[in-house]
């Protein structure tokens, strides 16, 4: 063959890297984030009563308005389709206790798409995840409402002023107390608390879902949960009941929901398997420290945040080597 001959043009195309695709898209995997949530969100209703549904609607709504109307106003890309707004308001909605007011729900959703991912440029520019930084922000400025609970199937229809107040089974550990409610209706969800974060069962399942579904990896939520498991075992809080403790700070507050539903957030979680891990490890290790140390009884969403600050660090520590390369960048002696 003539070494000389040209090809046709076009029949050769070259572009820049990455040169290989797969078929997930982010409102595919946002997809199924939603429906590995459903079976606890339906749960948290079933519990806590339609006010509930209004929460979540309120929430959900309000963070796909906010996205949109900042992107036209912005003259960006209006991405709502994507879905992703959609799970940052189910997720701040799950995070809150049935009494808030709606129109502080609605003001914690603005906040966290806003400012938290708006402000930073949009989804896969923020640092930190939306949901929870919406949370913490609700935490800082109404702290009241937002640790005023009910008790399971004291049901909110419209208005929660007639509600009769319940501490969440946090309360008791907080004081060295074995919660009033059995193992096994922490881990069902038979319990007071947040609307999403009741059930430790439904959540689990959605974990899995997403594992098997290979929408999340195991090295974060493994960590993050074998760290509170190890801690909670060498230092428990209920004295001389070390298995009992453990179990109840596993089946208790937003440990499950955080572990595979907020840690594991694409944007700001590390993208090595070592950085996953550590970042797994000094989410529980926080979380721990500050329930037992703290002045809130839950420390799951200011843990997570915390790492989120330190995400770009273990990507850079846990870089893998580049071929050719030695430890200080030069290039590898023979």
């Amino acid at each position: 063959m003539d070494n000389t001959q040209q090809h046709a043009p076009g029949l050769l195309t070259v572009s820049p890297s990455p040169h290989i695709r797969g078929r997930d898209t982010t409102a595919s995997i946002m997809f199924e984030v939603l429906i590995a949530l459903t079976p606890a969100t339906v749960w948290g209703i079933y519990v806590f009563g339609t006010r509930a549904l209004l929460t979540v609607l309120v929430c959900m709504a309000t963070a796909i308005l906010t996205e949109g109307l900042l992107e036209l106003l912005l003259h960006r890309k209006v991405t709502v389709n994507d879905g992703s707004a959609a799970v940052t308001g189910l997720l701040l909605a799950m995070c809150l206790p049935v009494t808030l007011p709606l129109w502080q729900a609605a003001l914690g959703a603005m906040f966290a798409i806003a400012v938290v991912k708006q402000l930073f440029g949009g989804i896969g520019k923020n640092f930190m995840n939306p949901a929870l930084a919406g949370r913490a922000f609700l935490m800082l400025a109404f702290t009241a409402n937002m640790t005023h609970f009910t008790a399971a199937y004291d049901r909110v229809w419209l208005s929660a002023a007639d509600c009769v107040a319940s501490a969440t089974p946090l309360a008791p550990l907080k004081q060295g107390l074995l919660p009033e409610a059995t193992l096994t209706d922490l881990f069902l969800g038979k319990t007071g608390g947040c609307i999403g974060e009741v059930s430790a069962a439904l959540l689990l399942a959605g974990g899995i879902y997403l594992l098997l579904r290979r929408v999340i990896t195991w090295h974060i939520p493994v960590a993050y949960l074998a760290t509170v498991t190890l801690l909670s075992l060498i230092f428990p809080r209920i004295a001389g009941a070390p298995l009992q403790s453990v179990a109840a700070e596993l089946c208790t507050g937003g440990l499950m929901l955080g572990a595979f539903f907020m840690a594991t957030d694409y944007v700001t979680s590390p993208v090595t398997r070592g950085g996953k891990l550590v970042f797994g490890i000094g989410c529980g290790a926080l979380t721990v420290f500050i329930r037992y140390f703290g002045g809130y009884p839950e420390g799951v969403s200011f843990a997570i945040l915390i790492m989120n600050s330190l995400v770009w660090y273990l990507d850079r520590a846990f870089r893998p080597r580049v071929y050719g390369k030695g430890k200080q960048g030069g290039a590898s002696r023979g």
